[in-house]
């Protein structure tokens, strides 16, 4: 992990097209900005971690063997 230091206003970018800006600093919050493309999802990690576990459970409700299905036809 790369840990870097950044006073309010200061930013970092990530190749070509990400820049991540702190944008207010109170107490022990940061205020983040982060400018990247359309195509980029961003997401808090627990909200990342939900979407990652509701696929998962998605995936696994129904796994059907393809040979199966063609009997079936």
């Amino acid at each position: 992990m790369l840990v870097l230091t950044r006073k309010k206003n200061e930013s970092i970018v990530i190749g070509d097209n990400i820049e991540i800006t702190v944008v207010d600093i109170q107490g022990d919050q940061v205020r983040i900005g982060i400018n990247a493309p359309k195509s980029v999802s961003i997401h808090r990690k627990e909200i990342y971690l939900e979407i990652q576990a509701e696929n998962k459970k998605a995936a696994d409700v129904k796994k059907v063997n393809l040979k199966d299905l063609l009997k079936n036809e």
